[in-house]
């Protein structure tokens, strides 16, 4: 299928209960943004699949990232390490405290150079879960980006 089909997208994303991080307000509404954004807009084309839409189910299990995908004749799982995302999600959580603490008495100066970072080091993690999918799930930048997000959201344990 093209890049583009209006097909080859997620039309729901739910996030395993289990494998959930207790977050902050501000990370638990940058999650349900994130699936927000994702269904709203997203290119996802699973391995071998045929024309969807797909479901995708996020989990954490024995340190590895889950993802089961099912669609019209479609179902698969797909296993990820976490240990190549590990550095730039320790990293994106401690950039993203500074960030909020900042935006309570920081200047504007300050929370702009914090947000770069942020979004310097999301771009980063984006790119690299857009690597660990290749040969598994085609996804564009933004599909990635919006992913990465609900990673974090699974992984950390704050």
């Amino acid at each position: 299928m093209a890049k583009g089909d209006p097909d080859q997208r997620l039309e729901k994303v739910d996030l395993d209960e289990g494998s959930l991080a207790s977050l902050s307000p501000e990370q638990d509404d940058e999650r349900r943004v994130a699936i927000a954004d994702l269904l709203a807009s997203n290119s996802f084309v699973p391995e071998g699949a045929g024309s969807g839409p797909f479901r995708l189910k996020l989990s954490i299990q024995e340190g590895r990232l889950v993802l089961d995908v099912t669609g019209p004749d479609y179902d698969r799982r797909f296993l990820l390490s976490l240990s190549p995302l590990r550095g730039v999600i320790k990293d994106y959580f401690l950039i993203c405290e500074s960030y909020y603490a900042a935006v309570q008495n920081a200047t504007s100066t300050q929370i702009e150079a914090l947000d770069m970072g942020r979004r310097g080091l999301h771009n980063e993690g984006a790119s690299l879960l857009g690597e660990r999918l290749a040969g598994k799930v085609a996804v564009d930048a933004d599909t990635a980006r919006r992913l990465f997000t609900l990673i974090c959201a699974l992984h950390w344990r704050g």
